[in-house]
Order: C-alpha cells, then structure tokens, then sequence
C-alpha cells in the first residue's frame, strides 16, 4: 500500500492510531454530535499519546516526524464519521500550533506550545471576521500598542474550537494605513477580561465548537506578539499551503471511508434477486467515482512529499483544496443515492457525511477565491515566494 511514501513505522502507527481512534474516540462521537461539546479529557489522552506533536520538535514534547505521519493522522480521523471532532483536533494542531512554533519567542513556546502538544491546552485560529472571510487583508480587528501592552478591540466568526479552547491566535490591525502590510499575530488567554464567544449553530461539523469572538478593550502583554510587528500576513500566508492540503487530504480521505462504506452496503443490499453492486449503471458510476477520488490521493501524497523535502507548494496546495474538496462533495452525494431512502437517515453515516463535506469548498478559502489564486499564478505568472 503506496510504499513509496508509507514505511512499515508508519503502518504500525496507523494502526495504533486505528486502536486508539476505535477506544477512546467512537464510543463517545454521538454524544458529541448531539451537545456539540467535546469532553476536555480527550485532548490528554490524544496528548499522551503523541498526537498532537506528531510533527513538532522535541525540544517541545514533539516527536518530529515526517508528514506522512501527519497524512495517517487526518486521514484516520476522517473516517470516524465526525468532521466536527476531527475539525477540532486538526484546528488545534494545524492551524493554532503551527503559528505558536513557527513564530513564538521561547517563552511563548514554553506556555502555550508545550501544553498544546501534551494537550493540556487548546487553542483557536482567529483571522475570519464578520464582514469579510477570504480578503485577510481587510480586517478590522485593531490592536493599539500602549506601553508594554496591546489593547485589542475587534470581532471574529466562524472559529472552529472559539468557545472552549484555551487561547487564542489573534490577528489584528497593528498599522491599519499600511493594510496587509499592517497585521500582526498575537497569542491571547481566554481569560482575559473583554474576550466573549458566541456559540453558532451550523450545517455540520456539530460536534465542534465554532464561533464568534468579540474583542472589547482586551488588555495583552506586548510580549504575547507572535514574531514581528507588522508581519502577519506574510505569516499567514507561509502556512496557507499546510492548511490547503490538510482540508484537500480530508476530503480525499472522507471520500474513501464514503465509497468503502457504500460498497459494503451494496454488496449486501439485493434487488431483484440480485445484490445491487452487480447492475451496470451503478458499478460504473462506482469505477466513476474511485477513480477521482484516487487521482486525488495520490496527487495529495506527492505534493506531500515535496512540502516534507521544504519545497514551496502553495500553487499544488491550492489545487488539492480546489479539487478534492469538489471531488468529495460529488462522490458522497453519489453514495447517498446508493444508500436510496435509508441515505437520508441519521441512522445511516452517509447523512452526517454529506453535511459535514459540505464545508470542504468553503472554509479555509473558498473554491471561489482559490480559482482566482491559481488563475494569477497560472494566467498572470504571479510568482508567490516563500516568506523567509
């Protein structure tokens, strides 16, 4: 099985992680779905684990591994059925933690990355605001410098793990004149007096918490800046291509667990005195389907692996989300009309599936937005560099 990129170490944490996913996670998802409220103590055990700090130094409590190990960990998440649950875990390490480690001074790392990776602290990505999602450079949100302290004052939406985490990553208007070129990246406690979160009520994904945040005169130390003044935006969009291919390997994976489990279904569901896998129309439209969805799998693990050699691929990273996240939205929907009446059953995990998916071409950049990236890169010949 793809043995040019998987070794057996990373069959053996596969299935551990498998073990793990099957003990302490699945019993536990349909309450979780139904409060919308993941229970605290399993993040130490993710923690415990090794999780969390698959691909994080161990100097910090990570394993540092490479991203295949990264690729096991969202693809098996994916297949428990909860987009909501795995939205949390993968927010929290991928989107929260990579700014705490790529930009954090020593002593941030210490108070907030070492406790996110043995999962005794949960953090949030705050960038989307209530008037404007894709376009990071018109933010609103503003942050004063006073002193030694920054006053923050501002509102954000759409966060996945806003409610419950235990810090969150802030980017705000440092220089409001300069526009993108005025955004910094803080990290803020929850407790702060001025932060308040309100809990939306979403589509899919119920099992996490997403929500809006308010910032009224939030009072942070100036040491909570997270790398330079004014460098934010740059900051983000050094680890836009990670985010990418994270939601595009999702979508590859919630597809596969889509098709594994119709196929299931079909070869015990009989009409016709016949199981249905064996009437044309449907076992073509299966060919169909497998193979976009495996086009888009192994196009995910090579761009994968030239990211893990520090290859620049936000072009090809763009172009995972792009594809696979349309790719999947179209195979599940399928796979529900295979399931006929009992596809739109809760009951039945296709009806979770197709709510959940449907986030894949919205958040983290829309289809829309990612078209037009590519059509710069492509069309104009815009040249996004690595920021160093």
């Amino acid at each position: 099985m793809n043995s040019m990129y998987f070794t057996e170490e990373h069959h053996l944490f596969r299935k551990s992680l498998q073990d793990f996913l099957k003990k302490e996670v699945v019993p536990h998802i349909e309450k979780w779905e139904q409060s919308g409220v993941i229970d605290k103590n399993i993040w130490k055990k993710f923690g415990d684990m090794g999780f969390l700090g698959i691909n994080y130094p161990e100097a910090y409590g990570g394993l540092n591994l490479d991203l295949f190990y990264t690729i096991i960990l969202l693809e098996e998440l994916q297949k428990i059925n909860s987009g909501g649950f795995a939205a949390a875990i993968w927010a929290h390490v991928y989107l929260s933690m990579t700014h705490l480690n790529a930009e954090g001074s020593e002593d941030i790392k210490q108070h907030y990355l070492v406790p996110s990776i043995t999962g005794e602290k949960v953090g949030c990505l705050c960038i989307t605001e209530p008037f404007g999602g894709s376009d990071v450079a018109g933010l609103r949100t503003t942050a004063v410098r006073e002193g030694d302290f920054y006053i923050i004052n501002g509102s954000k939406t759409f966060i996945t793990n806003g409610v419950y985490s235990d810090y969150l990553i802030v980017t705000a208007k440092t220089n409001p004149e300069l526009g993108s070129k005025g955004i910094s990246i803080f990290v803020v406690d929850r407790d702060v007096p001025g932060i308040s979160a309100t809990k939306l009520d979403k589509l899919g994904w119920r099992a996490s918490d997403t929500g809006e945040i308010a910032f009224d005169n939030v009072k942070i130390p100036a040491s909570n800046l997270l790398g330079e003044e004014n460098k934010g935006f740059g900051y983000i969009l050094q680890h836009f291509a990670l985010e990418r291919l994270v939601m595009g390997v999702n979508a590859h994976a919630r597809a596969e667990f889509a098709l594994e489990y119709t196929l299931n279904y079909m070869s015990q569901r009989e009409a016709f005195g016949k199981s249905i896998d064996k009437f044309q129309a449907l076992r073509h439209t299966i060919a169909d389907l497998y193979t976009d969805m495996e086009m888009c799998k192994q196009f995910n693990y090579s761009v994968t692996h030239r990211l893990n050699k520090g290859e620049y691929v936000v072009k090809e990273a763009t172009m995972s989300k792009l594809k696979c996240t349309k790719m999947a939205d179209e195979v599940i929907y399928q796979c529900l009309q295979f399931l006929g009446g009992y596809g739109y059953m809760e009951d039945y995990p296709l009806a979770r599936l197709f709510r959940d998916s449907r986030l894949g071409p919205i958040g983290g950049g829309t289809s829309e937005i990612l078209r037009e990236i590519l059509a710069k890169i492509i069309i104009d010949k815009k040249d996004y560099k690595p920021i160093l």
